[in-house]
Protein backbone atom coordinates (compact mmCIF):
# COMPACT_ATOMS: atom_id res chain seq x y z
CA UNK A 1 0.00 0.00 0.00
CA UNK A 2 1.47 3.59 -0.96
CA UNK A 3 1.01 6.29 2.04
CA UNK A 4 -2.54 7.44 1.25
CA UNK A 5 -3.77 3.93 1.25
CA UNK A 6 -2.36 3.68 4.58
CA UNK A 7 -3.46 6.98 5.93
CA UNK A 8 -7.16 6.16 4.41
CA UNK A 9 -7.21 2.39 5.94
CA UNK A 10 -6.15 3.94 9.32
CA UNK A 11 -9.03 6.27 8.69
CA UNK A 12 -11.78 3.86 8.45
CA UNK A 13 -10.25 1.43 11.09
CA UNK A 14 -10.53 4.25 13.42
CA UNK A 15 -14.46 5.15 11.86
CA UNK A 16 -15.77 2.54 9.87
CA UNK A 17 -18.60 4.71 9.46
CA UNK A 18 -16.43 7.82 8.48
CA UNK A 19 -17.69 9.16 4.51
CA UNK A 20 -15.89 9.46 1.41
CA UNK A 21 -16.38 13.75 1.96
CA UNK A 22 -15.29 13.41 5.42
CA UNK A 23 -12.03 11.80 4.61
CA UNK A 24 -11.34 14.01 1.52
CA UNK A 25 -11.95 16.85 3.91
CA UNK A 26 -9.22 15.22 6.24
CA UNK A 27 -6.46 14.01 3.51
CA UNK A 28 -6.95 17.14 1.24
CA UNK A 29 -8.07 15.23 -1.57
CA UNK A 30 -10.75 15.50 -4.08
CA UNK A 31 -13.79 12.61 -3.32
CA UNK A 32 -13.19 11.26 -6.89
CA UNK A 33 -9.59 10.45 -5.39
CA UNK A 34 -11.06 9.12 -2.19
CA UNK A 35 -12.84 6.60 -3.79
CA UNK A 36 -10.28 5.73 -6.13
CA UNK A 37 -8.46 4.81 -3.19
CA UNK A 38 -10.81 2.92 -1.66
CA UNK A 39 -11.74 0.94 -4.82
CA UNK A 40 -8.45 -0.15 -4.96
CA UNK A 41 -8.45 -1.04 -0.94
CA UNK A 42 -11.21 -3.00 -1.98
CA UNK A 43 -9.40 -4.87 -4.77
CA UNK A 44 -6.42 -5.62 -2.38
CA UNK A 45 -9.01 -7.26 0.06
CA UNK A 46 -8.18 -4.24 2.76
CA UNK A 47 -11.87 -3.31 2.44
CA UNK A 48 -14.69 -6.19 1.97
CA UNK A 49 -18.37 -5.16 1.34
CA UNK A 50 -20.12 -1.89 1.92
CA UNK A 51 -19.65 0.29 4.90
CA UNK A 52 -15.75 -0.39 4.55
CA UNK A 53 -16.37 -3.67 6.34
CA UNK A 54 -12.85 -4.60 7.32
CA UNK A 55 -11.60 -8.02 7.01
CA UNK A 56 -11.64 -11.44 9.65
CA UNK A 57 -9.53 -10.23 12.60
CA UNK A 58 -6.18 -12.14 12.50
CA UNK A 59 -4.62 -14.32 15.23
CA UNK A 60 -1.15 -14.90 16.69
CA UNK A 61 0.35 -17.32 18.68
CA UNK A 62 3.39 -16.72 20.79
CA UNK A 63 5.56 -19.45 21.84
CA UNK A 64 8.50 -18.97 24.55
CA UNK A 65 9.61 -17.04 27.12
CA UNK A 66 7.68 -15.24 29.86
CA UNK A 67 9.40 -13.58 32.84
CA UNK A 68 10.02 -11.09 35.29
CA UNK A 69 12.33 -8.72 33.60
CA UNK A 70 14.63 -6.35 35.86
CA UNK A 71 17.00 -3.62 35.14
CA UNK A 72 19.30 -1.78 36.35
CA UNK A 73 21.09 0.98 34.81
CA UNK A 74 24.34 2.49 36.42
CA UNK A 75 24.48 5.95 37.59
CA UNK A 76 27.53 7.22 35.62
CA UNK A 77 30.20 4.93 34.35
CA UNK A 78 30.40 1.30 35.06
CA UNK A 79 33.73 0.08 36.98
CA UNK A 80 34.37 -3.95 37.05
CA UNK A 81 35.09 -5.54 40.27
CA UNK A 82 33.39 -2.92 42.74
CA UNK A 83 29.58 -1.88 43.93
CA UNK A 84 27.76 0.48 40.93
CA UNK A 85 25.09 2.86 42.04
CA UNK A 86 22.06 2.30 39.95
CA UNK A 87 18.10 2.96 39.40
CA UNK A 88 16.67 -0.26 38.88
CA UNK A 89 12.76 -1.39 37.40
CA UNK A 90 10.78 -4.56 37.60
CA UNK A 91 8.95 -5.75 34.49
CA UNK A 92 7.16 -8.35 32.47
CA UNK A 93 9.69 -9.93 30.27
CA UNK A 94 10.48 -13.16 27.51
CA UNK A 95 11.10 -12.61 23.94
CA UNK A 96 7.78 -14.37 23.15
CA UNK A 97 5.67 -12.69 26.09
CA UNK A 98 7.37 -9.43 24.89
CA UNK A 99 6.27 -9.80 21.25
CA UNK A 100 3.12 -10.85 22.30
CA UNK A 101 2.46 -7.56 24.53
CA UNK A 102 3.46 -5.08 21.71
CA UNK A 103 1.34 -7.25 19.13
CA UNK A 104 -1.42 -6.61 21.61
CA UNK A 105 -0.98 -3.25 22.47
CA UNK A 106 -1.39 -2.66 18.63
CA UNK A 107 -4.97 -4.08 18.62
CA UNK A 108 -4.02 -7.27 17.70
CA UNK A 109 -5.90 -10.75 18.54
CA UNK A 110 -2.45 -12.65 20.88
CA UNK A 111 -2.04 -15.75 22.46
CA UNK A 112 0.85 -16.77 24.21
CA UNK A 113 2.15 -20.63 25.29
CA UNK A 114 4.82 -20.35 27.99
CA UNK A 115 5.71 -21.97 31.16
CA UNK A 116 5.85 -20.01 34.46
CA UNK A 117 5.86 -21.40 38.33
CA UNK A 118 3.23 -21.94 40.10
CA UNK A 119 4.80 -18.50 42.66
CA UNK A 120 4.25 -15.11 43.08
CA UNK A 121 6.08 -13.75 40.53
CA UNK A 122 4.50 -15.99 38.12
CA UNK A 123 1.44 -14.64 39.37
CA UNK A 124 2.28 -11.68 38.94
CA UNK A 125 3.63 -12.33 35.08
CA UNK A 126 -0.05 -13.45 34.26
CA UNK A 127 -1.77 -10.73 35.67
CA UNK A 128 -0.01 -7.78 34.32
CA UNK A 129 -0.13 -9.38 30.70
CA UNK A 130 -3.94 -10.39 30.57
CA UNK A 131 -4.76 -6.76 28.88
CA UNK A 132 -3.16 -7.62 26.07
CA UNK A 133 -2.61 -11.04 25.68
CA UNK A 134 -4.91 -14.39 26.31
CA UNK A 135 -2.97 -16.04 28.71
CA UNK A 136 -4.58 -19.61 28.96
CA UNK A 137 -2.65 -21.69 26.69
CA UNK A 138 -0.12 -20.69 29.94
CA UNK A 139 1.09 -23.82 31.87
CA UNK A 140 1.93 -23.16 35.37
CA UNK A 141 4.89 -25.90 36.58
CA UNK A 142 4.72 -26.97 40.51
CA UNK A 143 8.46 -26.39 41.98
CA UNK A 144 9.77 -24.20 39.73
CA UNK A 145 10.64 -20.38 39.34
CA UNK A 146 9.36 -18.42 36.70
CA UNK A 147 12.04 -17.09 34.60
CA UNK A 148 13.82 -14.09 35.49
CA UNK A 149 15.95 -11.67 33.45
CA UNK A 150 18.65 -9.14 34.80
CA UNK A 151 20.15 -6.87 32.22
CA UNK A 152 22.96 -3.98 33.65
CA UNK A 153 22.33 -0.70 31.54
CA UNK A 154 24.88 2.01 31.15
CA UNK A 155 24.74 5.71 31.49
CA UNK A 156 24.60 5.54 27.06
CA UNK A 157 21.45 2.74 27.04
CA UNK A 158 23.73 0.09 26.37
CA UNK A 159 23.82 -3.22 27.81
CA UNK A 160 26.57 -4.61 30.16
CA UNK A 161 25.85 -7.31 30.78
CA UNK A 162 22.92 -9.55 31.18
CA UNK A 163 21.99 -12.55 33.08
CA UNK A 164 19.00 -15.02 32.35
CA UNK A 165 17.76 -17.72 34.93
CA UNK A 166 15.39 -19.68 32.31
CA UNK A 167 15.67 -23.00 33.17
CA UNK A 168 11.68 -23.39 33.45
CA UNK A 169 11.50 -23.30 29.41
CA UNK A 170 13.82 -26.14 29.43
CA UNK A 171 10.82 -28.21 30.72
CA UNK A 172 8.94 -27.22 27.98
CA UNK A 173 7.88 -30.65 25.87
CA UNK A 174 6.15 -31.19 22.58
CA UNK A 175 3.54 -32.78 24.39
CA UNK A 176 2.90 -29.13 25.66
CA UNK A 177 2.00 -27.78 22.61
CA UNK A 178 0.47 -31.06 21.55
CA UNK A 179 -2.34 -30.94 24.46
CA UNK A 180 -2.90 -26.82 23.12
CA UNK A 181 -2.72 -27.59 19.21
CA UNK A 182 -6.47 -27.24 18.95
CA UNK A 183 -6.45 -23.98 19.50
CA UNK A 184 -3.23 -23.05 17.72
CA UNK A 185 -4.00 -24.22 14.96
CA UNK A 186 -6.30 -21.59 14.50
CA UNK A 187 -3.47 -18.70 14.00
CA UNK A 188 -2.92 -17.00 11.20
CA UNK A 189 0.85 -16.93 12.40
CA UNK A 190 3.06 -18.71 14.72
CA UNK A 191 6.01 -17.08 16.22
CA UNK A 192 8.76 -18.93 18.13
CA UNK A 193 11.75 -17.78 20.09
CA UNK A 194 14.69 -19.89 20.58
CA UNK A 195 14.42 -19.98 23.97
CA UNK A 196 12.58 -23.43 23.26
CA UNK A 197 14.09 -26.73 23.27
CA UNK A 198 15.32 -27.82 20.17
CA UNK A 199 12.58 -30.61 19.13
CA UNK A 200 9.83 -28.33 20.68
CA UNK A 201 11.04 -25.64 17.81
CA UNK A 202 11.28 -28.42 15.18
CA UNK A 203 8.24 -30.03 15.78
CA UNK A 204 6.15 -26.79 15.41
CA UNK A 205 7.56 -25.60 12.53
CA UNK A 206 6.75 -29.45 10.70
CA UNK A 207 2.89 -29.15 12.00
CA UNK A 208 2.59 -25.63 11.25
CA UNK A 209 3.99 -26.80 7.41
CA UNK A 210 1.63 -29.28 7.37
CA UNK A 211 -1.36 -26.48 8.29
CA UNK A 212 0.03 -24.02 5.59
CA UNK A 213 0.47 -21.28 8.66
CA UNK A 214 3.34 -18.52 8.66
CA UNK A 215 6.29 -19.45 11.21
CA UNK A 216 8.28 -16.81 11.98
CA UNK A 217 11.51 -17.93 14.71
CA UNK A 218 12.58 -15.07 16.70
CA UNK A 219 16.41 -15.36 17.80
CA UNK A 220 17.44 -14.82 21.50
CA UNK A 221 20.82 -15.03 21.56
CA UNK A 222 24.10 -16.46 19.60
CA UNK A 223 24.16 -19.16 21.71
CA UNK A 224 20.71 -20.11 21.26
CA UNK A 225 20.35 -19.79 17.39
CA UNK A 226 21.65 -23.23 16.68
CA UNK A 227 18.79 -24.49 18.13
CA UNK A 228 16.83 -24.24 14.87
CA UNK A 229 16.49 -27.28 12.64
CA UNK A 230 19.24 -27.99 10.00
CA UNK A 231 15.70 -28.16 7.65
CA UNK A 232 13.64 -25.29 8.24
CA UNK A 233 11.31 -25.03 5.31
CA UNK A 234 8.23 -23.74 6.79
CA UNK A 235 10.10 -21.31 8.46
CA UNK A 236 8.20 -18.11 6.88
CA UNK A 237 10.83 -15.18 8.60
CA UNK A 238 13.92 -15.88 10.85
CA UNK A 239 15.10 -12.32 12.35
CA UNK A 240 18.23 -12.30 14.14
CA UNK A 241 20.67 -10.04 14.96
CA UNK A 242 24.29 -9.95 13.54
CA UNK A 243 26.42 -11.77 16.12
CA UNK A 244 23.49 -14.99 16.02
CA UNK A 245 23.97 -14.75 12.46
CA UNK A 246 27.99 -15.02 12.59
CA UNK A 247 27.28 -17.75 14.66
CA UNK A 248 24.72 -19.36 12.38
CA UNK A 249 26.55 -19.17 9.31
CA UNK A 250 30.02 -18.99 9.74
CA UNK A 251 30.15 -16.01 7.31
CA UNK A 252 31.52 -12.98 9.69
CA UNK A 253 29.40 -9.76 8.95
CA UNK A 254 32.11 -7.13 9.56
CA UNK A 255 31.54 -6.23 5.83
CA UNK A 256 28.41 -4.95 4.29
CA UNK A 257 29.58 -7.76 1.23
CA UNK A 258 28.51 -10.53 3.77
CA UNK A 259 25.54 -9.53 4.37
CA UNK A 260 23.38 -10.93 1.42
CA UNK A 261 25.76 -13.61 1.38
CA UNK A 262 24.62 -15.03 4.81
CA UNK A 263 20.92 -14.59 4.20
CA UNK A 264 21.30 -16.53 1.29
CA UNK A 265 23.10 -19.26 3.14
CA UNK A 266 19.87 -18.45 5.58
CA UNK A 267 17.87 -18.91 3.05
CA UNK A 268 18.89 -22.43 1.51
CA UNK A 269 18.24 -24.14 4.90
CA UNK A 270 14.65 -23.19 3.56
CA UNK A 271 13.85 -20.06 4.95
CA UNK A 272 12.00 -18.08 2.98
CA UNK A 273 12.66 -14.55 4.70
CA UNK A 274 15.50 -13.61 6.49
CA UNK A 275 16.34 -10.17 8.79
CA UNK A 276 19.14 -9.76 10.20
CA UNK A 277 19.37 -6.49 13.05
CA UNK A 278 22.46 -4.55 12.65
CA UNK A 279 22.19 -2.10 15.63
CA UNK A 280 22.84 1.46 14.79
CA UNK A 281 23.17 0.56 11.35
CA UNK A 282 19.77 -0.64 11.06
CA UNK A 283 19.12 -3.80 9.12
CA UNK A 284 19.51 -5.80 6.55
CA UNK A 285 16.77 -8.10 4.60
CA UNK A 286 16.36 -10.76 1.99
CA UNK A 287 14.23 -13.38 0.16
CA UNK A 288 14.07 -16.22 -1.46
CA UNK A 289 13.14 -14.45 -4.38
CA UNK A 290 16.28 -12.32 -4.36
CA UNK A 291 14.89 -9.40 -2.72
CA UNK A 292 17.78 -7.86 -0.17
CA UNK A 293 18.36 -4.49 0.89
CA UNK A 294 19.45 -2.68 3.73
CA UNK A 295 17.57 -0.39 5.39
CA UNK A 296 19.15 2.62 7.87
CA UNK A 297 17.88 3.50 10.27
CA UNK A 298 16.39 7.20 11.92
CA UNK A 299 19.04 9.17 13.96
CA UNK A 300 17.30 8.93 17.70
CA UNK A 301 18.47 9.66 21.34
CA UNK A 302 18.99 5.80 22.48
CA UNK A 303 17.43 6.01 26.53
CA UNK A 304 17.41 2.19 26.67
CA UNK A 305 18.40 -0.68 23.80
CA UNK A 306 16.33 -3.78 26.14
CA UNK A 307 13.02 -4.85 24.25
CA UNK A 308 13.74 -3.07 21.05
CA UNK A 309 14.48 -6.37 18.56
CA UNK A 310 11.58 -7.56 20.21
CA UNK A 311 9.72 -4.57 19.10
CA UNK A 312 10.88 -4.74 15.65
CA UNK A 313 9.89 -8.19 15.67
CA UNK A 314 6.31 -7.32 16.64
CA UNK A 315 6.55 -4.42 14.18
CA UNK A 316 7.65 -6.49 11.08
CA UNK A 317 4.42 -9.13 12.12
CA UNK A 318 2.15 -6.53 12.56
CA UNK A 319 2.59 -4.68 8.85
CA UNK A 320 2.99 -8.81 7.64
CA UNK A 321 -0.52 -9.49 8.61
CA UNK A 322 -1.45 -6.51 7.00
CA UNK A 323 -0.77 -7.65 3.56
CA UNK A 324 2.50 -5.63 3.64
CA UNK A 325 5.62 -5.90 1.34
CA UNK A 326 9.00 -7.04 3.17
CA UNK A 327 10.48 -4.04 2.93
CA UNK A 328 7.55 -2.01 4.40
CA UNK A 329 7.07 -4.48 7.12
CA UNK A 330 10.98 -4.07 8.07
CA UNK A 331 10.20 -0.11 7.97
CA UNK A 332 7.10 -0.83 10.43
CA UNK A 333 9.40 -3.15 12.63
CA UNK A 334 11.95 -0.56 12.62
CA UNK A 335 9.49 2.56 13.26
CA UNK A 336 8.59 0.49 16.34
CA UNK A 337 11.45 -0.39 17.49
CA UNK A 338 12.71 3.22 17.59
CA UNK A 339 9.68 3.84 19.96
CA UNK A 340 11.13 1.24 22.48
CA UNK A 341 14.66 2.80 22.27
CA UNK A 342 13.28 6.67 23.23
CA UNK A 343 11.92 4.97 26.49
CA UNK A 344 13.27 3.07 29.81
CA UNK A 345 10.35 0.44 29.41
CA UNK A 346 11.14 -2.91 27.88
CA UNK A 347 7.69 -2.65 25.70
CA UNK A 348 6.22 0.85 25.16
CA UNK A 349 3.29 1.30 27.24
CA UNK A 350 2.06 4.39 25.28
CA UNK A 351 2.27 1.90 21.67
CA UNK A 352 -0.58 1.78 20.10
CA UNK A 353 -1.42 1.81 15.82
CA UNK A 354 -2.28 5.57 15.78
CA UNK A 355 1.16 5.85 17.22
CA UNK A 356 2.61 3.30 15.24
CA UNK A 357 1.81 4.37 11.83
CA UNK A 358 2.46 8.32 12.41
CA UNK A 359 5.92 7.11 13.43
CA UNK A 360 6.14 5.35 10.28
CA UNK A 361 5.20 8.18 8.26
CA UNK A 362 7.43 10.45 10.01
CA UNK A 363 10.51 8.37 9.42
CA UNK A 364 9.87 6.40 6.21
CA UNK A 365 7.48 8.77 4.06
CA UNK A 366 9.35 9.65 1.26
CA UNK A 367 12.80 8.98 2.82
CA UNK A 368 14.79 7.25 0.43
CA UNK A 369 18.17 8.20 1.90
CA UNK A 370 17.52 5.18 4.57
CA UNK A 371 17.84 2.27 2.30
CA UNK A 372 20.88 1.01 0.09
Amino acid sequence: MNVKEQRILHLIQENPFITQNELAEILELSRPAVANYISTLTKKGKLVGRAYILPKEKHITCIGGANVDRKAKVIGSAQFGTSNPVTSYKSTGGVARNIAENLGRLENSVSLLSLVGDDVEGEWLLEKSKPYIDMSLIYKVPNSNTGDYTAVINSDGEMVIALSEMSIIDQMEVSHVQKRWGRIAGSDLILMDTNLPPDVIEHTIKQSYIKNIPVCIASVSSPKINKIPKDCTGVTWLILNRDEAETLTGIPLNEKNNYKKAANLMITKGIENVVITLGEQGLFYATGRGEAKHIHPPKIHVKDVTGAGDSLIAGIVYATLLGEDIQTACKYGMSCSVMTLQTNETVHSGLNKKMLHENYITYFEGEDQHET
